[in-house]
């Protein structure tokens, strides 16, 4: 073009505006990622989309998108029920947009509809990239592996202070109908959006300064919807608890939800109330486990009393016996004395008209105990006679 018929500039923002329009006149389908998103108070939602080299991360193009309010009242729940997550910055998405150009504010692309589906794919395909890269460094059982104490009593728990699933955890626990007893210390941390990861992984740190302080790490997080919970696939997340020197018990999300982190954590288990009822249940067992011995105590104790009682009873028998049978011989050997007694008493030989002479009060056997001149004394059956001994003739 000649220099000395240039365009002007509105000119050539009409021919760019109108080769634009033809060759988009109809709506195109665009994959980008969200770097700036404005709801406006008319109801419009403003949007920057940029595409980034996947390796350096480098900017590699940028645009300015707009869904108008009438779009966006449909697109808005839309998305957010089938992803379970508002559109954020960062996120990658699929838009179907209608190209525009004004000749005022240039580029801009109107959109239409998003399709959920592929955002949630691409969250997907991530997740697998990072298993398959945690799975090759040998990073799953590697917590596991850790020897969890039979009654963790101690616990460190991340968690956001404000959270529902902390509270159902507290109630449920301190609740329990046994009175067992738990020391909890919260370890605040973010728990969705993109600073998440970096969040628990500092109060990780925090509670591994204190390591000998705890019996296991508990990572909790109440119910959400798929993409609030795409913070616990992080790599980085998950490395720091395959790592971790203490035993992570994770309960994120509801029953349906497995993250990363759930499975390179020492026990993963559903819901924060359900981490707490297994926590119970292991003391409930072992409490159950000591009734059992106890029972079983008290029953060989009271086997045993009863074994014994009756060795007893046996040797209180036998010694009844034998002491009754030395009665009986002891009787038995008193009366033949009392027999042999009664057979030498002198009454009986006095009642048979036979005399005794006593000298001196003592029985005199012989005539050779006496002189004459002794004195002596005859015992009768009905008295004595003192007599004095005159003669002694022999035999």
């Amino acid at each position: 073009m000649e220099t000395n018929n240039p365009l002007g500039l509105l000119a050539l923002q009409e021919q760019v505006k109108k080769r634009l329009e033809e060759t988009f006149f109809e709506p195109v389908w665009l994959q980008a990622e969200i770097s700036e998103l404005k709801q406006h108070p008319s109801g419009h939602c403003y949007l920057t989309l940029v595409e980034k080299d996947p390796d350096s991360n480098a900017l590699l193009a940028k645009a300015s998108a707009v869904v108008w309010a009438s779009s966006w009242r449909m697109i808005r729940p839309y998305f957010e029920t089938q992803t379970g997550r508002p559109l954020q910055v960062g996120m990658r998405v699929l838009v179907r947009v209608q190209v525009s150009y004004s000749v005022l504010y240039g580029l801009s692309l109107v959109i239409y509809d998003i399709d959920p589906s592929f955002t949630v794919g691409d969250l997907e395909l991530a997740r697998q990239r990072t298993i398959a890269r945690l799975e090759a460094e040998g990073m799953f059982g590697m917590n596991a592996q850790l020897e969890l104490p039979l009654l963790p009593r101690r616990l460190a728990v991340i968690t956001s202070e404000t959270a529902a699933g902390w509270r159902d955890f507290q109630r449920q626990l301190s609740g329990n109908e046994y009175g067992f007893r738990f020391e909890l210390r919260l370890f605040p941390a973010l728990m969705q959006g993109d600073a998440a990861p970096a969040s628990i992984i500092a109060a990780l740190d925090a509670v591994a300064a204190e390591e000998d302080a705890f019996d296991a790490v508990l990572i909790l997080r109440g119910g959400g919807g798929a993409m609030d919970l795409v913070c616990f696939d992080d790599y980085d997340l998950a490395v720091n608890v395959a790592q971790f020197p203490l035993p992570v018990l994770t309960a994120i999300g509801h029953d349906h939800d497995y993250h990363v982190i759930d499975m390179v954590a020492h026990t993963h288990v559903k819901t924060p109330t359900a981490l707490a009822d297994w926590l119970l249940d292991r003391f409930a067992a072992e409490a159950w486990q000591l009734d059992t011995l106890v029972q079983r105590l008290h029953l060989a104790v009271l086997t045993h009393a009863m074994a014994q009682s009756s060795v007893l009873d046996a040797l209180r028998l036998r010694i009844e016996h034998a002491v009754s049978d030395r009665h009986a011989e002891a009787r038995h050997q008193l009366d033949l004395l009392e027999r042999r007694l009664d057979a030498i008493d002198p009454r009986r030989a006095l009642d048979r008209g036979f005399l005794i002479a006593l000298k001196n009060g003592r029985r005199a056997a012989t005539a050779a105990a006496f002189t004459p001149g002794d004195r002596l004394s005859v015992m009768f059956r009905d008295g004595i006679v003192d007599a004095e001994v005159s003669e002694i003739r022999r035999k």
